[in-house]
Order: structure tokens, then sequence, then C-alpha cells
């Protein structure tokens, strides 16, 4: 596990090892850009220590993850989105690629063409 957490690319970037665009930063979170967007905005929060997921996180760390949570919404709020998605792969079969516990925040605009299968409108 000491390896794993050496070269996690999350990890590095939570050490600064590697440079990102800081859209936030916490106590125990740290938000920037997805390297691969999905809509315009999409922020990666990922927390500082290393965790495979975030059934491994410990549950002390709920409140200030979600605090993150909307702060970083606020931030693109401000920036022209309308709405939000957060997306959480938890395991390669739901298509985790990064073993790092992430949480994806979707920028969303009123006419936009991304879908969700929780999109309520395409699910009636």
């Amino acid at each position: 596990m000491a390896k794993e957490k050496e070269e996690c690319i999350f990890c590095k970037i939570a050490r600064k090892e590697i440079p990102a665009e800081i859209v936030y930063e916490s106590e125990n979170f740290i938000a920037f850009p997805d390297v691969n967007p999905k809509t315009k905005g999409h922020t990666l929060i990922i927390p500082k220590k290393h965790y495979e997921n975030l059934v491994e996180m410990p549950d002390i760390l709920g409140n200030e993850l979600i605090e993150t949570i909307k702060k970083v919404a606020e931030i693109r709020f401000k920036q022209g989105a309308d709405g939000f998605n957060i997306v959480v792969n938890t395991g390669e079969a739901a298509g985790q690629i990064v073993m790092h516990a992430h949480i994806h925040i979707l920028p969303r605009k009123k006419k936009e063409k991304i879908q969700f299968p929780c999109d309520t409108e395409n699910n009636v």
C-alpha cells in the first residue's frame, strides 16, 4: 500500500509534487479541474490522504467533504453554471480509474447535451 501511495497521481497532486490549478482547498481536501473534462468547469475533489474510495474514508471527514462540495459548487455557480451533478465512481466495475477516492463536480447549463442515467427528463 505504501508504494501505491507513492505512485498515486492524486496523492502527488495533494502533496503538490505535480502542479494543478487549485480551485479550492480545505484542511483535508483539495479540488482541481479534471484533465479530461466532461463539462466546462468539471472539478475533482479528493482527500489529501490516500483512501482507495469513499467507503474507506473515515466518517469524521463527511461534514468537511460536504462543505467542500458546496464551496466548489458556489465557485462554479458564480462562473455561470445553472446546476451541477455529483458523480462518484467506486470500484472498477463502476468506472473508477484512479484508485484514490474522488468526487466529480460537473457544472451544468440548462441547454447542455450531456446525459446521465439519473436525468429525470429522460427517465419518464
